[in-house]
């Protein structure tokens, strides 16, 4: 598949990176800064093009004329659009994705599609970003929740803990815990490795279990992992940029909510925006602040600014000073697994948050949602299965029979209305949405391939 990604700021640096990995792929990237290019093709075989990504002879140079995929990811959204609506009427290029921050463009959908702006899908990563923490804080601790089958079934990471009634107990009496409630562990990783998970897998203490359950039976089993979390009441948040803000406008509905802002300007801004937060003017980092504001008392710290190391500083103060749970907003891969592993509870990564919608788009087969896990190291995706018994690979088959490489596991199959957690005697029919976790992404490639029925064509 041919793809051109215009912008090679974080999250298009990683789009390449993930795209690139991919035999199938051929990807070129564009940016007006010639040295991140070189940088980024001594990395990966990828080609570059210097100059502005909505010249129409730059997007001809990058070819554009013959590619499948535009992904429009520079850091302004006219250009972005511009972009896009370029490709589509010189080259028709057959699926534009583009990168909108602003909510002047996004709150008005009539803007986008057939007769309007050629944008086929928008993205907003803070947007993404501001949900996926909202649900960390809606389910205490949890590492990770993902939303599939239209958020019926959610993904759930976390880390189990002695108390746990799971803990020290086989995989197969999950059903004696729970019952009448259907849950399917489909991940486990012990010291940073993978396991394999069978009925006779027993779960220790500080393992990080993945699981997947229908969204009203989420809480009930991460109580079985770990001792009861208590719910969130008191948030602090430290930055009031675009995340800060979208994350205190939903938790101030139902939550204690106080943010902290740097700059003046931009507090009284936000302080005329938001209803029910307290706004404070001041350093994250400053130990008196927090002190004052009885950080001791807040259940969760999301330390969200634009700079990562005033993020890391922050939330390790935060957390010596008492604060129950801290977040991180860190741009670095290599940042955020060391953090992790150290006083900070949660690192969240844009780039891997905002990679999954692009990869749903670029995916072999009908693949409507796509999530990355473990800084990428891992892929959960949720495929829609075509064609019938002669044409599929996995049509009719028993969960048992379909032919999947090592560490992938279907996890749940959604049919219509209902959600069927997958065992083995499970039978596949067409038109199911199938949720596959792929603990090594080097076999997605051979996953997609199994899923791809004579009427399921690249997208």
């Amino acid at each position: 598949m041919k793809i051109v990604i215009l912008g090679a700021g974080q999250v298009g640096r990683t789009a390449a990176y993930h795209l690139a990995r991919e035999e199938a792929n051929d990807v070129t990237v564009v940016d007006t800064n010639e040295e991140v290019l070189r940088d980024l093709q001594d990395r990966l075989d990828i080609r570059t093009v210097a100059g502005n990504a909505a010249h129409p002879s730059i997007l001809e140079a990058a070819g554009t004329p013959g590619a499948d995929i535009l992904v429009a990811l520079t850091n302004s959204d006219e250009v972005n659009m511009m972009a896009c609506e370029v490709a589509y009427a010189l080259y028709r290029t057959p699926t534009k994705i583009a990168r909108i921050r602003s909510n002047e463009y996004t709150r008005h959908p009539k803007l986008f599609g057939n007769d309007a702006i050629s944008v086929d899908v928008w993205i907003s990563p803070e947007q993404l970003v501001t949900n996926y923490i909202e649900r960390l804080i809606r389910y205490p601790g949890a590492l990770q929740v993902l939303d599939f089958a239209d958020g019926r079934v959610r993904l759930v990471g976390l880390q189990a803990r002695k108390g746990g009634l799971l803990v020290g107990q086989q995989l197969r009496t999950l059903r004696e815990h729970i019952p009448n409630t259907e849950a399917r562990v489909v991940a486990i990783y012990r010291a940073g490795r993978s396991i394999t998970c069978s009925g006779e897998t027993i779960i220790e203490d500080g393992d990080e279990v993945f699981f997947l359950a229908a969204r009203k039976d989420i809480r009930r089993f991460m109580a079985e992992m770990r001792k009861d979390d208590k719910p969130v009441r008191r948030v602090v948040i430290a930055g009031g940029g675009n995340i800060g803000l979208s994350l205190a406008k939903e938790l101030e509905k139902h939550n204690q909510v106080k943010l902290i802002e740097r700059d003046p300007v931009r507090a009284r801004r936000v302080s005329e925006i938001l209803e029910g937060t307290v706004v404070l003017q001041g350093d994250a980092a400053d130990e008196e602040l927090l002190i004052e504001e009885n950080i001791d008392s807040a259940d969760v710290f999301a330390a969200l600014t634009n700079s990562e190391e005033s993020n890391i500083l922050s939330a390790m103060l935060a957390k010596r000073l008492g604060a129950g749970k801290v977040m991180a907003l860190i741009n670095r891969p290599a940042y955020a697994e060391l953090m992790e592993s150290g006083s900070i509870d949660v690192a969240i990564s844009p780039q891997t948050i905002t990679i999954g919608s692009l990869l749903a788009h670029v995916r072999r087969g009908d693949v409507v949602r796509v999530h990355s896990l473990r800084r990428g190291a891992a892929e959960a995706l949720e495929a829609i299965v075509h064609g019938d018994e002669r044409s599929s690979r996995v049509i009719g088959k028993r969960v048992e029979d379909v032919a999947l490489p090592e560490g992938a596991t279907i996890g749940c199959v959604a049919r219509g209305d209902e959600v069927l957690m997958a065992h083995h005697d499970t039978v596949i029919q067409a038109d199911d949405h199938v949720v596959i976790f792929i603990s090594d992404r080097r076999h997605i490639e051979q996953v997609e391939r199994l899923f791809l029925g004579e009427t399921a064509g690249r997208r």
